[in-house]
């Protein structure tokens, strides 16, 4: 079969796969195709927005789509390290002490409400989410394949909650706001909501038909003048004058594998700098660190995003 038969077999499902997850994210399109670039990527997903409006909902979907182990973690101030990496307990039988599994040994974490948990227990998942392993009691314990965490958090100014550390948003490939539906949508909803909606997204994925995809968006032709571009683009948030921390390496990294993500699902086999001008937002605006200044002249929760559009609006374009 040639290359291209090949990746036109691989990506087939994939409207498929998009159209069922925004069967139960009505109005949502481009959330629902922004999440699937951070599943065929490789990455890990953190939602944010206020209480209510599909977090949640979102995270179920992804998780059902593909017929993956699955569990969630409703994460609160008084909750441990243990409970999401697993614990050590005596044996009373056999004498021994015996290791038992968290929830993190899974395909799919969703770590609900992140940001209510404390900082240590959210540093639990720094080396899974970056290695895909822990190191627990002297052991290395590597993680399934695929394995994916999808987070959710309220925005900072809740109450009860524990912003994140910039070294922990930098594994997250991808922040993702869903906003409120538009008037149609959430009409539908409201006429149509049942419990366990998020129940009735059909599994259209297998476990190694994911790897197939992953392993295809790693094959994305990305031209040279197209890689220049985004490091431009690096280089731009770090000497940016509002900016007291621009993005890192490893999300240089994230946007490239994104950009190779969304060429597949728009059934390509190559990068366009289009891809890329759509995707620095949702990949860099939660890595970056505003200097005080500018953060106490910010108005909205999307200061960030302002400052890249204007990055991206005087970085040149490649032909």
């Amino acid at each position: 079969m040639a290359e291209s038969e090949i990746f036109v077999s691989l990506t087939s499902k994939l409207p498929e796969l998009e159209a069922s997850i925004g069967s139960v994210l009505r109005g949502k399109a481009e959330v629902v195709r922004l999440s699937l670039v951070c599943l065929l990527a490789r990455g890990h997903l953190l939602i944010e927005d206020v209480p209510g409006v599909g977090k949640t909902t979102l995270a179920h979907a992804l998780s059902r789509s593909v017929n993956c182990g699955f569990q969630r973690v409703q994460c609160t101030s008084d909750m441990l390290p243990g409970d999401i990496l697993g614990v050590t307990i005596y044996n009373a039988k056999t004498g021994a002490f015996e290791f038992k599994p968290g929830p993190v040994f899974t395909n799919f974490l969703l770590a609900d409400e992140i940001n209510r948990a404390t900082p240590k227990t959210q540093s639990a998942l720094l080396e899974v989410m970056n290695e895909r392993q822990i190191s627990i009691d002297g052991r290395t314990l590597k993680m399934a394949d695929p394995f994916l965490v999808i987070a959710t958090q309220n925005p900072v100014e809740h109450h009860g909650t524990y912003p994140l550390p910039e070294s922990q948003l930098d594994r997250f490939l991808m922040r993702l706001r869903i906003g409120y539906p538009d008037a149609a949508s959430e009409r539908e909803i409201v006429r149509n909501h049942r419990s366990g909606m998020e129940a009735a997204v059909s599994t259209v994925l297998s476990p190694d038909e994911l790897i197939g995809l992953q392993g295809a968006v790693e094959e994305i032709r990305v031209d040279d003048a197209l890689v220049d571009y985004m490091l431009a683009i690096v280089e731009a948030t770090r000497r940016h004058e509002s900016l007291s921390l621009g993005v890192s390496p490893r999300a240089a990294q994230s946007l490239y594998r994104a950009a190779q993500a969304l060429a597949a699902l728009e059934a390509r086999e190559y990068v366009l700098p289009d891809d890329i001008k759509r995707l620095a937002g949702p990949v860099f605006a939660h890595r970056v660190v505003l200097h005080q200044r500018a953060a106490l002249s910010a108005r909205g929760g999307d200061a960030a995003e302002r400052i890249l559009d204007e990055i991206l609006s005087r970085v040149e374009v490649p032909l």
